[in-house]
């Protein structure tokens, strides 16, 4: 029942013209919203709950496509109505899209300097009350080629670990490296963590051939960038 006390309605009862894939069809993809390719992905809905109404809860639990991507099988299957083969479908059809979206170059985000890649995640970092430790995976021309947050709290070498961070860069043929966390306190000033981490993950950079360009810190509309103030050597 949702909050009006009327049963949701099933997409049997949804007229034939207006179901996901008749609409693909008849308009095209660019007229389907991003619900209904998540309701064409996930086939069918649970029990009494419409695959529509199922895909929005989906997309809700994400914050938009974007937080969806996020999602870990683990979070999504954590959703009523989605078992392993919805949330492995879900997540096969998420891939797809990234590694579609890393192979047009046209569209990549060029990180030319510290300024660059600080404008690149500022809003997405500046108001976050937690740290988020991020690494843009940048190919030989410093485009952009892919983006994932590797480890939510407070910096430490123990909880940083360049395996994960290395993983993901061989994974997307990554050249170089750019660490980015922010400051919940609004001040980008480095700790003594901030400055061991770094030096760390330059070293094992190094060892494996992928270069840590740059740390930023975001705070509330200022950065700090390692490599600006020299302490990551050109």
């Amino acid at each position: 029942m949702d909050e009006t006390g009327r049963k949701d309605m099933l997409l049997r009862d949804v007229p034939e013209e207006e179901r996901p894939r008749e609409r693909m069809i008849r308009l095209g993809p660019n007229h389907v919203s991003n619900a209904e390719l998540i309701a064409l992905l996930l086939r069918t809905g649970s029990t009494g709950e419409s695959v529509m109404t199922l895909a929005q809860r989906v997309l809700n639990k994400g914050g938009g496509l974007k937080g969806l991507t996020r999602l870990s099988l683990q979070e999504l299957m954590g959703i009523h109505g989605i078992g392993p083969a919805k949330a492995i479908q879900l997540m096969a059809g998420i891939e797809l899209g990234q590694r579609i979206s890393r192979m047009l170059p046209e569209d990549r985000h060029a990180i030319r300097s510290p300024d660059d890649a600080a404008c690149y995640v500022m809003d997405e970092l500046r108001f976050l009350q937690q740290e988020h430790f991020i690494c843009l995976y940048l190919n030989t021309k410093y485009h952009v080629i892919d983006k994932k947050c590797i480890f939510k709290g407070s910096l430490n070498t123990s909880v940083v670990h360049p395996r994960e961070i290395f993983h993901e860069a061989i994974r997307c043929s990554a050249a170089a490296i750019i660490c980015v966390h922010n400051h919940p306190s609004g001040d980008p000033t480095p700790s003594t963590e901030d400055l061991l981490v770094t030096e760390r993950l330059v070293e094992v950079g190094k060892l494996v051939g992928i270069d840590v360009v740059d740390h930023l810190i975001i705070g509330d509309q200022t950065y700090f960038s390692m490599k600006e103030k020299g302490l990551i050597a050109e």
